[in-house]
């Protein structure tokens, strides 16, 4: 059997998580999140990135669709992330794309954002979300075929990707249009309602080339983001 190597793993930071998936995403690999509104995607997204730059010294990129600059900037405070000071250090990029734009990325190959990965020495990139992009194409093929040059494009970047998507309802079904996407993991998060409260919940459905826990673990948002309860 071979042995995965340390150095060949990408850690999130989240000292709960990286443990149920051998120390981290695999170096260079696409990571999907699926969940629904408050389920933590981009609490997720943006503790990889901030545990990127100032636990392994691996600058990040954040893309969206639908977050605004100042209200993220704000709102991620909350749990001691200094945005604002990593991108004055050029260590943290803000790029906030419209979904037309991204196609026309695709179009062009990716090179504005080409140049600001070389520029800036990216090597995580988040995509928050890519449910936005997927609306632009009603035909299925299109979709699929536009998702595929997404990921290329992602991987001729060679940076560890994580990208979100939003569905509000997780099923088998609930997924497929996610699992369209060729991604190397899945992982879902739950934020049910049980009787008169939420409750939130992760489960990792796939990970390439990883031995993965298949249970369902309690997610915990408290001061200083995301934390899984494993016990």
């Amino acid at each position: 059997m071979t042995m995965t190597k340390a150095s060949d793993r990408i850690p999130t930071g989240i000292k709960t998580f990286d443990p149920l998936i051998e120390g981290g995403f695999k170096k260079g690999s696409s990571n999907l999140i699926v969940g629904g509104p408050g389920s933590g995607k981009t609490i997720f997204a943006i503790q990889f990135l901030y545990n990127g730059i100032t636990q392994f010294k691996e600058n990040g990129l954040y893309v969206t669709f639908e977050e605004r600059k100042e209200k993220l900037y704000s709102d991620v405070a909350a749990f001691g992330w200094d945005l604002q000071k990593l991108e004055k250090e050029n260590k943290f990029v803000f790029l906030e794309y419209s979904p037309e734009q991204v196609k026309k990325l695709l179009v062009e190959g990716g090179g504005i954002v080409e140049s600001i990965i070389e520029k800036y020495k990216i090597k995580r990139v988040v995509i928050d979300s890519i449910s936005s992009f997927g609306l632009l194409y009603s035909d299925e093929l299109a979709k699929k075929e536009a998702s595929l040059a997404l990921f290329e494009m992602i991987n001729n970047w060679g940076c560890t990707a994580v990208l979100t998507a939003q569905e509000t309802k997780i099923d088998e079904k609930g997924i497929s249009s996610s699992l369209d996407f060729e991604v190397d993991s899945i992982i879902l998060l739950y934020h049910p309602r049980i009787d008169h409260s939420r409750s939130r919940a992760i489960e990792i459905l796939k990970m390439r080339g990883t031995k993965h826990s298949g249970r369902i673990y309690t997610v915990i948002i408290d001061k200083k983001g995301i934390s899984i309860k494993t016990h």
